[in-house]
């Protein structure tokens, strides 16, 4: 086992957790992205709320929780991992930079996005996944989920929180799409276009979807 232990600590090993994770992350956002959109159903949360109530009591999806969880908590080791090893093997910076030539600014931003992301990501389950896990106050049946979303989006200091949180998860997503595909050793003339293109439609449309929620909600579009 010492040989697999050697290869996951090795700078591709990293780099290959950061991959599959990242790629289970899109995964998920997927689900969540579908989950949250009933609210747009505009039936005052009864579709939205009955699909939180499954998930809510789903084994599998509880279970696949917990498994989320531990893939966030891997996927910020590994990057963390690798931007210290990084920066340990290249304590000082070349002379003259010129980022633009070779990637974009984003792509050289995946540690700055990925800490907006995390204090985001922190502040979404205190609002939401606190509440409905860890209080009674979904589970008595004082609030409802759809409910407690309105409580929230009522204020717009929330509102641009999310919305910004969203900015930065669509430039994230768009570096981290393709390169988790990359990694993974998915990389030929004839697909890496499609995956391109797939994860920039990707890294649009569903930050777009998020972002949207709370602003319609705020504007009282959503009832």
């Amino acid at each position: 086992m010492s040989w697999i232990t050697k290869t996951l600590s090795s700078s591709i090993g990293k780099k290959l957790i950061m991959g599959i994770t990242g790629l289970f992350l899109c995964s998920f956002l997927i689900v969540h992205c579908g989950l949250n959109a009933l609210i747009f159903a505009n039936d005052h949360g009864e579709l939205f709320n009955a699909g939180a109530e499954f998930m809510a009591h789903n084994i599998f999806i509880r279970t696949m929780e917990i498994v989320l969880f531990l893939g966030i908590l891997l996927h910020i080791y590994q990057a963390l991992m690798l931007t210290l090893q990084n920066k340990k093997a290249r304590p000082v910076g070349y002379a003259v930079t010129n980022g633009n030539a070779n990637s974009k600014w984003y792509s050289r931003s995946m540690g700055l996005l990925g800490t907006l992301l995390l204090i985001f990501l922190i502040i979404h389950l205190r609002h939401f996944w606190f509440v409905s896990r860890l209080t009674d106050e979904i589970t008595s049946g004082q609030e409802t989920l759809f409910g407690e979303m309105k409580e929230v989006f009522e204020s717009p200091l929330w509102v641009v929180l999310y919305v910004l949180g969203n900015v930065s998860l669509a430039y994230h997503l768009m570096h981290g799409f393709q390169s988790g595909f990359q990694t993974l050793g998915l990389n030929h003339r004839k697909y890496t276009p499609i995956i391109q293109s797939i994860g920039f439609g990707f890294s649009i449309v569903i930050p777009f979807v998020f972002a949207l929620m709370p602003l319609a909600i705020f504007f009282k579009f959503i009832q």
